[in-house]
């Protein structure tokens, strides 16, 4: 029954999450349902159904440019040597995603949309498919896990996985990434697997086949998938436990045919895709992101401060503590234990480890077995219990504290956190404006400066360089950067510190008609300390981060002088990612003292 209730309330905590909290389906450009990977991964369908367009895709600049599902250039393909282009991401997803797709296009025929493949029918059929993909993983999750737990138990393991990770995030508002789908699709194998060694009988064999088939075609480092159903049963390795399921495989080779048959067929949609466009079985569409299998990031992967997993999902570390009870009383551990090890190796071993801790949620569907055999191991020990209900507490309190601040353009910053910022802002709700500074620079000056003293200012007033402007706004002449003249350069400023323990502040005023918003493209300050050429300590700030459109502002930031040698000071502001103008005035550099 507890169980029932808790798969009642996350439905709840989903729906509400995904149609009335932070709906991306009525959400434009790269904010909407299909934008970024998701219009990688959805690609296929549009090229292939609406454009019949699967080679050259010519269709897709003026899909660009209409519904701007990236800030940078095309990222859903790439170009090849004889002309055309390869889709990134393989068809999986599109698979998963036809049957929605193609409502959708019969739904915006029906109610005058453009029958695009972006109009608003297409984004709320993605969005809604991708949550009705989370409740279904979830719900047979639920019966996963009564096989081997009891109901209170599971309806607990439930509502750490809905309110304490990141699966909330994935469920219910990205719910176009492939992760919850992934997910669904692990608990399937789990739950068929689990049915196939009960009954061995084609029936479940021909599932797990497709399905694994599917994972790889979506993911093709999913293929480790294959593992839950070759070494489920061996609880402990050992000749014996080898030497049974080598034989299960001899008995029953014609249900195993039968599966790898089923996966192979699967799997060969990106295959003969592969040779339709480009002439080659096998395409990497990576480019230049590879593995590095012999030095995996997993700390980096794990704790970094700017997206690791743990840090950031740390409802994750009572799963990983799990396994301490699970090894010692779980089934079926060798394949649960393989898994998760040879899965976070992969997602560790990406050298663009900072796409952070979604690539470990498709993995949940495993790791919240070990997460209730803690919860079951707890509930029986008062001082554990306690223990655990207060971690759980604090742990769930993180996640929804991260998932509203992410999407409300709240104190939690996806792209750019760093340790000086998390431990200023986690937990709160409200901080002042400057404390984002912390997201560039390393330090910051909180109290009153004192012995100010100015050490360079430029007005730009006797400017003659072609990019100056007579600006009415900066009440006189200023600097404007953008594609032509794209940053200043202060030069060399001689400098040597007052005395021990003293700050350095760039200051300088900026206007934009149309400030930019991407943060990759945010126009920036720098200021550097040398001591006689060589490097000693530099700042950078996206001072984009402070602008808005149409507003003349001032923004400063500081630098500590570190306890070293220094004989000169440079400041730099440039503008050369964006594409929109940027004005900038009143340029001056001052050092102060804290007493």
């Amino acid at each position: 029954m507890l169980s029932r209730i808790a798969y009642i309330l996350s439905v709840i905590v989903l729906c509400y999450s995904s149609f009335f909290f932070y709906p991306r389906w009525n959400k434009s450009a790269t904010e909407a349902t299909i934008s970024w990977d998701v219009s990688g991964y959805y690609w296929y369908l549009p090229a292939t159904f609406i454009y019949h367009d699967l080679k050259k895709i010519s269709f897709k600049d003026s899909i660009l440019q209409k519904y701007r599902p990236t800030n940078t250039d095309p990222q859903q393909t790439m170009p090849l040597d004889n002309g055309n282009f390869v889709m990134k991401y393989s068809s999986g997803m599109a698979l998963m995603y036809l049957p929605f797709f193609t409502l959708s296009h019969f739904t915006a025929g029906i109610l005058g949309y453009p029958q695009d493949g972006f109009s608003t029918p297409y984004q709320v059929g993605i969005q809604t498919a991708g949550l009705l993909i989370g409740l279904l993983g979830l719900w047979y999750l639920r019966k996963l896990l009564l096989l081997f737990y009891n109901d209170k138990v599971v309806g607990i393991t439930l509502l750490l996985l809905v309110i304490g990770t990141n699966y909330l995030n994935y469920a219910s508002i990205d719910v176009g990434m492939s992760h919850t789908w992934l997910f669904t699709v692990y608990v399937f194998i789990l739950l068929n697997t689990h049915y196939f060694y009960q009954t061995f009988s084609y029936k479940h064999a021909f599932r797990i086949g497709l399905l694994v088939g599917l994972a790889t075609l979506t993911r093709p480092t999913e293929i480790i998938s294959l593992l839950i159903p070759l070494l489920w049963g061996i609880d402990v390795p050992s000749l014996k436990g080898i030497s049974v399921q080598l034989r299960n495989i001899v008995v029953h080779y014609k249900k195993m045919i039968l599966a790898v048959l089923a996966a192979s067929m699967v799997i060969s949609i990106q295959l003969f895709y592969w040779k339709y466009v480009s002439g080659n079985w096998l395409v990497y569409s990576y480019g230049g992101q590879t593995f590095s299998w012999l030095h995996p990031h997993a700390y980096l992967y794990s704790f970094n401060y700017r997206c690791g997993w743990l840090t950031y999902c740390p409802m994750m570390t009572l799963a990983i503590v799990g396994f301490l009870p699970f090894v010692r009383f779980g089934k079926h551990r060798t394949a649960i234990i393989v898994f998760s090890f040879i899965s976070y190796y992969i997602v560790s071993a990406w050298d663009i480890w900072w796409y952070g801790g979604r690539a470990m949620v498709q993995s949940y569907a495993v790791l919240c077995i070990p997460l209730a055999a803690i919860v079951d191991y707890a509930r029986n020990k008062k001082i554990l219990s306690v223990a655990f209900i207060l971690l759980a507490c604090l742990f769930s309190y993180l996640n929804i504290w991260i998932f509203v601040q992410y999407h409300k353009d709240g104190l939690y910053d996806g792209e750019c956190m760093s340790k000086s910022y998390y431990w200023r802002v986690i937990g709160r709700w409200s901080a002042p404006t400057d404390t984002k500074k912390l997201l560039d620079v390393s330090d910051m000056y909180e109290g009153t400066p004192q012995n100010m003293k100015l050490l360079y200012f430029n007005n730009f007033d006797t400017c003659t360089a072609p990019n100056c402007v007579n600006d009415s706004i900066m009440n006189g002449k200023a600097i404007l950067l953008n594609k032509q003249f794209d940053h200043i350069n202060s030069h060399k400023i001689p400098y040597s510190p007052s005395k021990p323990g003293t700050w350095v502040r760039a200051t300088a005023t900026f206007y934009s008609k149309d400030a930019e918003t991407y943060i990759w493209d945010l126009p920036s300050m720098a200021l550097r300390l040398d001591d006689n050429d060589e490097y000693i300590i530099e700042n950078t700030l996206r001072i984009g981060r402070f602008l808005k459109s149409g507003e003349k502002k001032t923004v400063y930031f500081d630098i500590r002088v570190p306890n070293k040698k220094v004989t000169s000071i440079h400041v730099y502001v440039w503008n050369q990612f964006s594409k929109k103008d940027l004005v900038v005035d009143d340029l001056k550099i001052e050092e102060f003292t804290n007493k």
